[in-house]
């Protein structure tokens, strides 16, 4: 009785086992009243399309004003009452923005569109069809909000998308 070699089938299973390589992007939002938010998107190499929530590898948020950290938000805290909706164009690298959910165009990232729901702590991003903004621990900013249809500037993750933070 001859046996196949062990060492190929464990390789197979390993190589398996890996998971799949990631497209990784940046991203930059700058409100108004000082506001800014930097953040990471990622998903499966070979991704097309419209992206939503679901076909997301990774997602992280960060806040600040002035400088200042507000909070962050990943989809791995993501929970049943989560708000987190998410359109990205893979083939433009581009969130659609404009606050439309019936043109795929609102973005909700931790926050409804009364943006109240980030939790607190919290941060959460919403681009409803008023405006850009922020939540904060719990609380909607609406002094952040800006025009709905202001583009997301994608790019590579670099580390900060919005460039240095300002000294304190």
């Amino acid at each position: 009785m001859t046996r196949a070699p062990l060492a190929p089938t464990l390789l197979a299973l390993l190589l398996a086992a890996q998971p799949a390589a990631a497209e990784r992007w940046a991203f930059c939002w700058v409100g108004a009243a000082g506001y800014t938010m930097e953040g990471t998107i990622a998903y499966p190499d070979g991704a097309a399309g419209i992206l939503t929530e679901d076909d997301l590898t990774a997602f992280e948020i960060r806040g600040y004003r002035d400088g200042v950290p507000l909070g962050r938000w990943s989809m791995a805290e993501r929970g049943p009452d989560t708000t987190f909706e998410l359109r990205f164009d893979a083939d433009r690298l581009r969130f659609p923005t404009g606050g439309s959910r019936a043109a795929g165009t609102y973005q909700a990232w931790n926050a409804d569109g009364a943006v109240t729901d980030c939790g607190d702590p919290g941060f959460g991003f919403n681009g409803g069809n008023r405006a850009q903004d922020v939540c904060v621990d719990g609380a909607f900013r609406e002094e952040s909000g800006i025009d709905p249809a202001t583009p997301l500037p994608v790019g590579p993750d670099g580390g900060l998308p919005c460039g240095p933070l300002p000294m304190s």
